[in-house]
This record gives structure tokens, C-alpha cells and sequence, in this order.
């Protein structure tokens, strides 16, 4: 799906449009107030005051007349530049503009455009004239608070997209509908993987037995390949007192996105947003030598970060999540061997998940935001400059980012694109001077002097949450069979002839640790082989008078009409030579 955002003309063309989007609503609603109407990734929206209505589908409709009409009159588009206090009065009306123009200095030359009766602030471009916005698609509505703060007012957000051609439009359309149909939600909801409910909140997913296979099989997975690479795998408490993140910064840094302390009698206590500061805790419990290093402290570790209720989404975005986390304590001239270790890592996890639309972004600080990052140009410094070298002298293509580094150091970021075409981070790896600083952490080097251990922060998968939600959308929730909830599924055709050697094939499999049930309802055969279908099994045996004379099996793959002969025993080494091979 391509990005509006990146593709310049496509960029203008939509922006322009959300001024179309305006102009409209204001013919239809003359008291509609506005505060912005941004290009973003999927197209363009407006935030709108409307009072207190409330729009709705039909509303939608009129307002795409309303635009068709105005792009068919043809207007011209024009800019105009004027001054602060001319910029005032032109838009007194409009309270959302006002603090937006108020924000600028006093002598800043400020530009609006107009389109017939109708103008709005913007510092442009836009395109010559309506007319070459007609090919558009409102695409929804939904609420957006004032400035992103929950404790503003709620708007109304409008969506659309905007192209140059009718059959670009009508094709992106479908790769939408096509988005909808991998929806982790609604695939979620549909093969019963998880599941929210109010009472217990937004942003609190409960795995159900189908997802938490998945789920275990993910955790199995990731940890049996740390090990090998000679992580530890520690667990350490979810709750922590509000002293321990202040002593790693976090409290100074990231205290608005954890929930609020509990105090009981004298204590202070907070839910973990993160986990290093317990693993530097680890770390310092004994005495290091130069030689112990890397150490590596892995854990699957649950964390809680508040998100607003209006954020939360699905398991791509939740209040309590799971990450695949792990510390590496480095001497410094371990960092290059290590990093690549990472990176390796995370390579090898993606072909074995077939990814392969992925780029990888070096985060580092924004300078000028002293509020957000750790104030030590020295520490910045070094930390970008030694993270940057590694990358080069390993060969590794990337790009940089100004401003999406943790507050303590620069990251190695990897971004992949989903299969609904969010870009999303999901493996990360960076790199540390600050928090062995801040928890005093040493090792005793080669002349025996104390020095400081260097950290790489890493995750392969990222949190479970995410992960499982990027795979839903990439697989349909037709999961490879080694992760498949229900590997197979057996369906006697005669419950009372055909069932007990359909019991014997369960027995078997059940022996090598194959999910596998006996579907023995009394219902008809066709309804049977649809519902397993349904259900994505990759594996549906039909089990009849010649599989049971013959010691056979008949199977089906999932999305396949043929339907394919086997011994059992070639059936049941077909089967582990898959799950083995995780393909």
C-alpha cells in the first residue's frame, strides 16, 4: 500500500483535498470550527468542531457531495501571506485558529490560502485547483481529543484519501478492504486468539487458548534460540518502588506514561513500564570480572505503560504487554562483536518468519529537546558516534531519524512494513553509557581497576503483543503449523464406524506433542470440512472405510481442494519434519 505521506505529489493532492473536506463542511455546517488537517500516511483527515452533533454515515455521503460539487466548479486555489495581527482578525471566529496563530512569533509571516468562499491557514503547498481533487474517497469518522489530550475537548476526526486517477483511487480502495479482511481484531475475534471486555478495561487483552498456544510457542521459540547464544533468563517482579526509576531516570523522563504510584504506609510503588533497571540490579549483585563479560540477562518480562483509552488498539497498542527483553553487559570492545551477534539474531528470526519488507533506522536524540532525552552531550556523543561505526564496519544499510532515540542512548532500530502497510518498529537493539553510570555498575579490567560495563538493550521480537498482531495480519490468521493452535483436525465420516481408529491417529500424534482433535459431533461431513476450514487448521483428515482398512490417511491443507493420501506413519513424519523445519 503506498504512502501518501512520502510521495510528494500525492502528499499536496491530499493536503488540498483536506481544505476540500473544510470547505464543504462549513457550506453544510456554517458554524463548524477547525483545528488541523494534516497529510498522514493513509490519506489525510480534518479535526472539526461540530458542537454537540455527531456525525454519522449518511452525513458522510453529503459531505462527499458537497465536495464533488465544489471540485466540479473548478475553483482556483490562492495564497496569500499576511501578518500576525492580520491573521487575528481574519480568523476571529475560529478559536482553534486563533491558538494556532497565537503560537507563532509576532513578526512571522503567516500564509492561508482560498478556494472560492473558503480560507484556511496552512503554510501549503497545494494544488492549482479543486478540480484536481475530485477523485476522493471519504473514508470514516471517529474521535480525536484537542491537541491529543485527554483532557481537552473531543472533536470529530474525518478521514480520506485522494488521488489523481479514478482507478488508483478504486485500486487503493481495495488493497483497504483487503486491510480490513487482516484486521488482528477481527481475525482475533473470529478464530478466538484473545479477547477485552469492559469490566476488566481498554488496553487489557485476555489471551484465550487458542492465542495463548500461539503465544507459548512464540515465548518457546525466541527462548530456546537465547539460550543457545548463551542468554540467562532471570524473572524479577512486576511492581517496583518509584526510587528505583528515579535513580535510572525514567521517573524524570517517562513517569507520564507509567500508571500512577500506589502508596501504602510508607512506601511508594509503580507498575514496571520497562525492565532494566531490575536487570542492572541483577548485574551489580556480584562482582564481575572482565573476563565474565558479556553477560546477557534475558527475560519475558510483562510491563504496564499508560496509553489513552482512545489509543489503545487491539494488541498493537495495550497498556499491559509482554516484551522479549534482554541486557548485554559489554566490555567496549565487545560492542561491535555484540551488536552484530543482535543483528544476526534478529535476521535469522525473520527468515524464519519470512519477513522480508524491513529497513533498519539508527534513532538518535534531537538535540534541542532537553525535556525528552538525558542532558550529556559528552555521553550523546560517543554513544551515537560508537553505534554508528558498528554499523558501518558491518556493512549494514540504514537510515537516521532525529529524535526517536531512548532517552539514555541511540538505537538500532528495525522497521518493517505490515501487511495492512503500517510501518512498524519491531526488533531493536541500543546501545547504553548512561544507566551503568546511574547504577554504578563496574567490572574489574586486565590491570584490576574498577571501570563501567557498557549496555545493549535488545528485542527480537519486540513485545508478544505486537508481534502476534503484525503476524495475524501477515498470515490471516492461517498460522505456519508449528505455531497453528489446532494442527489437526480428524473428521471420522461414520462417528460410530469410523471413530476408533480416528481416536488411534489422536493417540499417536498426541504422543509426538501434535495439537490434534477428534471431531466427532453428530453433524454432516460437508459441515464439518467447512468449519475447519473456518478455523484455518492446516491439517483436516478424513477418516473412512479404505484410511481405516489400509492404516491411511486422507488429508486436506487448509486453502486446498485435493484431498491427499498417506500411511500414517509417512502422514506422522511429515508432520514433525514440518514443525522441525518452522515452515
Amino acid at each position: 500500500m503506498i504512502d501518501i505521506k512520502k510521495d510528494e505529489r500525492l502528499s499536496v493532492l491530499n493536503h488540498s483535498c483536506a481544505h476540500l473536506l473544510a470547505q464543504a463542511v462549513k457550506h453544510l455546517y456554517p458554524s463548524a470550527k477547525f483545528w488541523v488537517g494534516p497529510v498522514i500516511s493513509e490519506g489525510f483527515y480534518y479535526d472539526i468542531d461540530l458542537g454537540d452533533y455527531t456525525l454519522t454515515d449518511e452525513d458522510l455521503e453529503k459531505i462527499s457531495k458537497e465536495m464533488k460539487k465544489i471540485a466540479k466548479d473548478g475553483k482556483r486555489i490562492y495564497r496569500e501571506e499576511i501578518n500576525k495581527e492580520e491573521a487575528l482578525e481574519k480568523f476571529k471566529d475560529d478559536p482553534y485558529k486563533i491558538d494556532i496563530i497565537n503560537n507563532f512569533p509576532k513578526d512571522e509571516v503567516i500564509s492561508c490560502y482560498t478556494q472560492g468562499d473558503f480560507t484556511d491557514l496552512c503554510s501549503g503547498p497545494h494544488v492549482d485547483s479543486v478540480k484536481e481533487c475530485k477523485n476522493f474517497k471519504l473514508l470514516k469518522v471517529s474521535g480525536a481529543y484537542y491537541k491529543g489530550d485527554s483532557k481537552n475537548k473531543m472533536l470529530q476526526r474525518i478521514y480520506g484519501v485522494c488521488f489523481d486517477k479514478k482507478e488508483d483511487l478504486e485500486k487503493h480502495l481495495e488493497l483497504l478492504e483487503e486491510a480490513k479482511e487482516r484486521d488482528h481484531r477481527k481475525i482475533g475475534k473470529d478464530l478466538d486468539l484473545f479477547m477485552g471486555h469492559e469490566l476488566v478495561g481498554p488496553g487489557l487483552q485476555m489471551w484465550l487458548p487458542n492465542g495463548a498456544t500461539v503465544r507459548y510457542e512464540l515465548e518457546k521459540y525466541i527462548k530456546e534460540k537465547e539460550v543457545k547464544l548463551g542468554y540467562n533468563h532471570v524473572y524479577t517482579p512486576y511492581l517496583a518502588s518509584s526510587e528505583l526509576y528515579k535513580v535510572s531516570g525514567h521517573w524524570d523522563h517517562y513517569k507520564d506514561d507509567m500508571f500512577p504510584v500506589m502508596k501504602m504506609d510508607n512506601e511508594e510503588l509503580v507498575l514496571r513500564p520497562m525492565n532494566c533497571p531490575h536487570h542492572m540490579l541483577i548485574y551489580k549483585n556480584k562482582l564481575h570480572s572482565y573476563r565474565d563479560l558479556p553477560i546477557k540477562i534475558g527475560e519475558l518480562a510483562p510491563d504496564f505503560r499508560y496509553e489513552a483509552s482512545g489509543a489503545v488498539c487491539g494488541l498493537e497498542r495495550v497498556r499491559q504487554m509482554c516484551q522479549n527483553d534482554a541486557h548485554l553487559f559489554v566490555r567496549p570492545d565487545q560492542i561491535k562483536e555484540e551488536v552484530s551477534k543482535v543483528v544476526n539474531l534478529i535476521l535469522d528470526v525473520y527468515k524464519d518468519f519470512n519477513i522480508t519488507d524491513y529497513e533498519f533506522r539508527l534513532s538518535l536524540r534531537d538535540k534541542n529537546n532537553t525535556e525528552k532525552y538525558f542532558d550529556d552531550d559528552e555521553m550523546w556523543e560517543k554513544a551515537e558516534s560508537e553505534l554508528r561505526k558498528v554499523l558501518v564496519e558491518l556493512g549494514i544499510d540504514f537510515y537516521e531519524a532525529i529524535g526517536e532515540a531512548a532517552f539514555y542512548g541511540p538505537k538500532l532500530d528495525v522497521q518493517i512494513k505490515s501487511a495492512i502497510g503500517h510501518d512498524v518498529t519491531l526488533s531493536t537493539c541500543q546501545l547504553d553509557f548512561l544507566l551503568p553510570e546511574r547504577f554504578d555498575l563496574t567490572y574489574v579490567d586486565e590491570q584490576g581497576k574498577k571501570v563501567r560495563p557498557v549496555v545493549i538493550h535488545r528485542a527480537i521480537l519486540g513485545t508478544f503483543d505486537r508481534f502476534m498482531a503484525f503476524l495475524i495480519e501477515e498470515t490471516k490468521g492461517a498460522f505456519p503449523l508449528w505455531l497453528a493452535p489446532l494442527q489437526v483436525d480428524i473428521i471420522p465420516v461414520n462417528s460410530k464406524l469410523h471413530l476408533e481408529y480416528a481416536c488411534e491417529i489422536q493417540n499417536i500424534l498426541n504422543s509426538d506433542d501434535i495439537r490434534v482433535k477428534v471431531d466427532d459431533r453428530d453433524e454432516k461431513l460437508s459441515y464439518k470440512m467447512r468449519e475447519s476450514q473456518a478455523n484455518k487448521v492446516p491439517y483436516t483428515l478424513i477418516i473412512g472405510d479404505k484410511e481405516m482398512e489400509n492404516k491411511t490417511v486422507s488429508y486436506r491443507l487448509f486453502g486446498h481442494k485435493e484431498t491427499e493420501t498417506l500411511t500414517l506413519k509417512e502422514f506422522e513424519d511429515l508432520l514433525l519434519k514440518q514443525i522441525k523445519e518452522k515452515k
